[in-house]
């Protein structure tokens, strides 16, 4: 630290120049944009980073995705373990997706890390992680089931100079371009991810214009003081001992097996320790995931219920001892298969922290959420062009509720913070119809305050015969509920041919679709926190007039009867229901 003094009012108007220029990135990134995933679903992250001994995040974008931002640290880490940053120059950037040794949760997720100059010296990095629609491999959209290498997920990038003074390189992306399947998406991803570490370097460059270059380097360093501060003193009010709690996956694509995820976690005053040692041995399929993962989701857990407004930086993450062992499904060993563990096993990471975490401070967490990003990887050729495409989205599901708050319908739960693509939009894209998209009702966990409702969405398949992959869970073992709150209702994906004949899809699963069959997709919702019999009458009045409770759920799990002539409640046969409950 030099001898710049630090003001609390300085400090806020650093932190949020940092945040307004890493918000700024996003924005570049998203205009810039070629694919629905990310100029529509914005599925993409942007920080910025200092450049002085351990690689530290020190801004990250409230767009962004936990889990993309809780395992960029590893990747640029990993770049800068691969690299002589001292020998980057303006407009190098450098490229990688591989979650082995350590960054990316799959090789969708491409990291590009730039140096950020000022003067001639090297005093920050600027970097981005975003989901590209394709990475080659065994299916359409890079995360299938049936495989149990990393090889057969699609094409490893290893930390290369991609971008050479401002320069896509040519032949590396010659190499690139030849391995997925809409090198003109996937280019023009790149480019608007260059474009956002260059905004990020601009609006940086103006602030050390405006504040000098020591005083802009003394807040960098400051704001990650502040947050490991701020974090100690919120995990000081967790009271001290050890939380345990347990959870599954249902099964990994190859087998029906449960994979059990454990943790323990140790409150210790000002620090944590979270041990999931007990988690069940790797698995054949692709739903492991690496230590990044599992740290990005014990961060997103404990900013999300101590302190949400906590800046998320190194820093914050400094009170965290995570132990994972390795060989269990939340440490995989290469060349092990992992291009799903995002989707799935980041959530039920995400549940049993909650779980743990309910026994201790219960006001401050919520039930389970829908526990699954519910995703669709859709890929084929397109008649109209002749194109290779491929259309990946994930569907959202209900929220868990809360000791005093109903959970939130149809929203993109914890580790993805993604929006839902258009309709309009997947149709002018690609060759699929939606015929029909809108929120499930009785898909609620009930309770004294009930768990969010989940989303039904119809897709037709109007082109050619399709790859369809499907990476879900929650279809036998549902979301739970807390305190007396119920269970939401689970997944299921059928499909259904021109004749009406229905084929239930396992959760998990890699196949093909023909032409004019249509997916009929419902997402789990949240789970119910207390005595769904506790429930204000006119609450579930509300619900059942807005179509998202039935009648008949209303009186057979909340004990409440509408009056059939003004659709008021029936004050006395809801008592006797609920007397008789």
């Amino acid at each position: 630290m030099n001898e710049t003094r630090i003001d609390p009012i300085t400090l806020e108007v650093m932190r949020n120049s940092f945040y307004s220029i890493s918000d700024e990135m996003v924005a570049a990134l998203v205009r810039a944009s070629y694919s629905t995933n990310i100029k529509d679903r914005r599925d993409t992250s942007c920080a910025l980073y200092t450049a002085t001994g351990d690689v530290v995040v020190v801004a990250q974008a409230e767009v962004g995705t936990p889990l993309h931002l809780g395992t960029m640290q590893s990747a640029v880490r990993s770049a800068m373990d691969a690299y002589d940053f001292d020998t980057l120059g303006p407009g190098d950037a450098i490229a990688m997706n591989m979650p082995y040794p350590a960054g990316p949760g799959h090789l969708n997720d491409l990291c590009l890390i730039a140096p950020i100059f000022h003067e001639g010296k090297m005093f920050a990095i600027a970097a981005n992680q975003a989901h590209h629609v394709d990475m080659g491999g065994f299916a359409p959209g890079s995360m299938p089931f049936g495989v149990q290498e990393i090889f057969q997920e699609g094409l490893q990038i290893p930390p290369i100079k991609l971008f050479r003074n401002g320069e896509l390189d040519p032949d590396l992306w010659s190499l690139i371009s030849q391995n997925v399947r809409p090198p003109v998406e996937v280019r023009g991803d790149l480019m608007a991810q260059y474009a956002a570490n260059v905004t990020g370097a601009r609006r940086l460059n103006q602030l050390v214009d405006k504040y000098q270059l020591e005083m802009v380097e003394t807040y960098l360093s400051e704001m990650i003081a502040y947050s490991e501060r701020r974090m100690r003193a919120a995990l000081g009010k967790i009271p001290k001992g050890k939380y345990s709690y347990e959870d599954v996956i249902e099964g990994d694509g190859i087998t029906d097996t449960p994979y059990t995820i454990r943790v323990t976690v140790e409150a210790k005053g000002d620090s944590i320790t979270t041990d999931f040692s007990a988690t069940d041995d790797v698995a054949r399929g692709p739903i492991n995931c690496r230590w990044p993962s599992v740290a990005a989701c014990v961060y997103y857990v404990f900013k999300a219920v101590l302190d949400p407004e906590l800046p998320p930086n190194a820093g914050a993450y400094e009170p965290f001892d995570i132990i994972v062992r390795e060989g269990s499904v939340l440490s995989a060993v290469y060349p092990q298969a992992v291009c799903n563990a995002n989707i799935i096993t980041t959530q039920r990471i995400t549940d049993v922290l909650l779980g743990a975490l309910s026994q201790a401070i219960p006001e401050r967490v919520a039930a389970a959420s829908s526990g699954t990003m519910n995703l669709l990887n859709i890929g084929g050729k397109d008649p109209r062009t002749g194109v290779l495409y491929n259309y990946i989205e994930t569907y959202a599901g209900g929220q868990g509720a809360m000791h005093d708050l109903d959970g939130m319908d149809a929203i993109q739960n914890h580790m993805t913070n993604t929006r839902n693509a258009p309709v309009e939009s997947i149709e002018v894209a690609y060759p699929l119809i939606i015929e029909r998209y809108g929120l499930l009702p009785d898909s609620e966990g009930p309770g004294r305050y009930r768990g969010g409702v989940g989303i039904t969405r119809v897709l037709r398949v109007v082109g050619d015969e399709v790859r369809l992959t499907l990476s879900s869970d929650r279809a036998t073992v549902p979301p739970w509920g807390l305190f007396g709150g119920l269970e939401a209702t689970p997944s299921k994906c059928d499909v259904v041919a021109p004749d009406g004949s229905v084929e239930r899809l396992p959760s998990k699963v890699t196949t093909s679709v023909l032409q004019d069959h249509t997916i009929y997709t419902e997402t789990p919702g949240g789970g119910g926190w207390g005595d769904p019999k506790e429930r204000d009458p006119e609450a579930v009045r509300v619900d059942i007039i807005s179509e998202l409770v039935s009648v008949e759920r209303a009186r057979d799990i909340y004990g409440v009867v509408l009056d059939s002539a003004d659709q008021s409640v029936d004050v006395e046969v809801t008592a006797a229901l609920r007397g008789a409950g």
